[in-house]
């Protein structure tokens, strides 16, 4: 009789387990899947006719028929073509609804490490995806490892913060390169994560260094790797380490041609160095691309990618004084009539194309009167870039005598500011601060109080110095310490705002007012060899015929006067 018992037992949990199995491994129905909402479509972008996005072979248990389209979306993914990388992962699911890596690579689609943290929307989605993602079987061991570092990032949304649960995904993809040290994406992907929980602050570069010597080892034997040459931009985004990115930056573009983030990202190494011409040609290439793909895909008005690339644009051709360039850019922006998405990148070049133009030209009666364009911005969603606007006029009111409109300013910047702080956005909260202490400085200092306006324009300038920029931008819109070179060249103290703009110019190589600046001070400090070196380092960047800088001319009287040539 207990043998029959037993054997009964035995029988029902083969049964439980059988049910159990079947169950997890059975695929999602076509409810659940249609509700995570999934962009669908073929792949709409511009390049070559083959469309090329680079070599990616990741080895997978999801069927060999849906292998060859799972490593698409993967290159593009690497490339941050997110919603192209959507669509072809929703096409995998579609053949293969048990592929669980297919919901991974959906959740993976709208995480953006190095870009704003996911809206709502996109954390829905991917909580959705990988939800379903854990309840498939078979899979490897390694692929739910994937999976379940994927779960962190989703994890509690609602209730924690993106910093701490980018830090979660970070570690838990540090344990899987640990784990399995052959897995090259594993290891790709973890380099990412130190970059995207890097801290702006951090001056010692430890999680750039970190990442550098995962891709690094890789570079060699994935030449064509997407990720892998991204990455390396990403990682030496930076004054001190870009140098080491340039090899990567001239090869990134031809590696993913198809890619208009992949033709725009070199630019941020040729920005870093002063490559003003590379720079260039890298944007107007990425701008043509996103153009063609917004309208490839029918999109109504311009897509973002766009306008990431014309603020390179415009900054580079203000570097080379190529106003009308430059303005050409500007006047193309203003006259667009929709963008889409209206994101932080979108809200960053309306506030900056326009506030870059003015405040490097010194052109501070415009500067005063600069509008913010609210026709497509909605300005009270993006109080970073809406600062810039605010900075801008303040910079302006103050240069033509106007305290009171610039204390106003000062005090848009500060209701900005705590607004920044109140949502916990530090970063962002402390570059409103530095432009706040920039303005007042200038404000002190028109009027007349100059020790107590250089002490507070040093302390902006050390503040800058402690930060990085944001990914998004080419450079900050003026720098704190060019602007304190530039109130010590009109305190007639030309031996030290000539410190200040060579310490610009380490930093931010070819700036040209840190160029002309410098010239002009060591002319002032009676340093006729560093005055015409300076202005023939000026003119030689600045190729441009006809350019309507004064500077320029000043700076061929001055080599003309001392008989030096270009």
């Amino acid at each position: 009789m207990k043998k029959i018992i037993q054997s009964t037992y035995f029988f029902l949990f083969c049964v439980l387990v059988f049910i159990s199995c079947k169950e997890k491994s059975s695929s999602p129905d076509e409810k659940t899947i249609t509700a995570i909402d999934l962009k669908r479509g073929d792949v709409v972008l511009c390049g070559p006719p083959d469309k090329e996005f680079g070599s990616v072979a990741f080895i997978s248990s999801c069927s060999d028929k849906v292998k060859k389209d799972f490593n698409l979306a993967l290159a593009l993914l690497h490339s941050f073509e997110y919603d192209e990388a959507e669509k072809v992962f929703a096409k995998v699911i579609d053949i293969d609804p048990t592929c669980a890596m297919a919901y991974w690579g959906v959740a993976m689609s709208n995480y953006h490490p190095l870009w704003a943290p996911p809206t709502e929307a996109e954390l829905k989605k991917g909580a959705k995806a990988i939800a379903i993602a854990q309840t498939l079987s078979p899979k490897s061991k390694n692929e739910s490892a994937y999976i379940e570092a994927m779960a962190t990032l989703y994890k509690d949304w609602k209730t924690t913060t993106h910093a701490t649960r980018s830090s979660n995904y970070e570690r838990a993809m540090g344990k899987i390169y640990t784990e399995y040290p052959s897995e090259k994406e594993a290891a790709i992907f973890y380099a990412l994560a130190l970059d995207g929980t890097a801290d702006p602050a951090d001056k010692s570069y430890k999680n750039q260094k970190k990442a550098a010597a995962i891709l690094n080892a890789l570079y060699p034997g994935e030449p064509n790797h997407p990720g892998i040459v991204h990455y390396i931009i990403h990682t030496y985004d930076s004054p001190e380490l870009a140098s080491l990115g340039l090899e990567a930056a001239r090869k990134y573009a031809s590696v993913a041609p198809s890619s208009a983030h992949a033709q725009h990202m070199p630019s941020h190494i040729f920005t870093r160095l002063g490559l003003w011409d590379e720079c260039i040609n890298s944007n107007r290439i990425a701008a043509a691309s996103a153009k063609c793909y917004a309208e490839n895909t029918g999109m109504k008005g311009h897509w973002d990618e766009e306008l990431h690339a014309l603020d390179y644009l415009v900054y580079s051709y203000l570097q080379k004084g190529d106003n009308k360039s430059a303005k050409e850019q500007w006047d193309y922006l203003v006259s667009f009539k929709d963008v889409f998405p209206v994101n932080f990148k979108v809200a960053y070049a309306y506030a900056s194309i326009p506030s870059r133009y003015v405040l490097e030209n010194k052109m501070w009666k415009e500067a005063a009167a600069i509008q913010p364009h609210s026709t497509i911005v909605s300005w009270e969603k993006f109080p970073w870039q809406k600062g810039i606007i605010h900075f801008a006029r303040l910079m302006g009111s103050v240069n033509t005598g106007n305290i009171d409109a610039a204390r106003n300013e000062l005090k848009n910047l500060s209701d900005l500011q705590n607004l920044l702080t109140q949502q916990k956005d530090s970063y962002k909260a402390n570059q409103l601060q530095i432009q706040m202490k920039t303005g007042e400085a200038w404000i002190l200092f028109k009027e007349g109080k100059g020790n107590e306006a250089l002490n507070l324009m040093n302390s902006a300038a050390d503040m800058e110095d402690k930060t990085e920029k944001h990914a998004v931008t080419p450079a900050e819109v003026l720098p704190a310490r060019e602007l304190l070179a530039d109130m010590l060249l009109q305190l007639n103290k030309p031996a030290d705002a000539l410190t200040m703009y060579e310490a610009v110019l380490k930093k931010q190589p070819n700036r040209f007012n840190g160029l002309y600046g410098a010239a002009v001070a060591s002319e002032k400090s009676n340093n006729s060899e560093k005055a015409i070196s300076y202005y023939r380092q000026l003119l030689s960047i600045a190729t441009t015929s006809g350019s309507s800088r004064p500077e320029l001319e000043n700076a061929k009287s001055f080599l003309k006067k001392n008989n030096s040539t270009l």
